[in-house]
């Protein structure tokens, strides 16, 4: 038990202020930290530590959604979401697939953002996204993503997504 405290101290004094710039490997998977994911399950515990002793600090009710990566340990894996909540998850309840939130971030009432049909400002809209919709993300590139929601698929900008690095390369 004093090894997880101690390993979880460390951990915790790592911060978050990391950046897509910033990436290191991580030390458990070898890949890179910070990086996206999506949870499996409609239910996933977010707890203040990594094992299952520690206290769940909140429960995610939404598969599919994005969360970032940043820091491993063990079969753990420290999480951020959207709205900066931190905790741990069990590796086996997060998924590779790559999803976003449309502008999670937006407060105007009513709101919308386009989903075109190619990757131009002047091509047709092809549907209207609201705040928090997922979408799956399918590639990224030159500042625009690929993305399906529902039955639907479509190009949006980057920058309206939160689940995606600014500029990052998505294949």
């Amino acid at each position: 038990m004093r090894v997880v405290l101690l390993a979880t101290a460390l951990l915790a004094g790592l911060g978050s202020s990391a950046s897509a710039q910033d990436m290191t490997a991580g030390s458990v998977t070898g890949l890179p930290i910070p990086r996206y994911v999506s949870l499996k399950s409609d239910r996933v515990n977010l707890r203040e530590g990594p094992s299952k002793e520690h206290r769940t600090r909140w429960v995610f009710q939404r598969a599919g959604l994005p969360v970032e990566i940043t820091a491993e340990f063990e079969t753990w894996r420290r999480v951020r979401d959207a709205d900066g909540s931190e905790g741990w998850v069990l590796h086996s309840l997060l998924s590779g697939r790559r999803t976003a939130l449309v502008a999670p971030w937006s407060k105007v009432k009513d709101e919308t953002f386009p989903l075109f049909g190619s990757a131009n400002d002047g091509s047709s809209v092809v549907a209207r996204l609201q705040p928090g919709v997922i979408a799956n993300v399918t590639s990224c590139a030159n500042a625009w993503c690929h993305v399906t929601v529902a039955k639907m698929d479509g190009y949006i900008k980057q920058e309206r997504l939160w689940g995606v690095y600014p500029n990052e390369k998505v294949d």
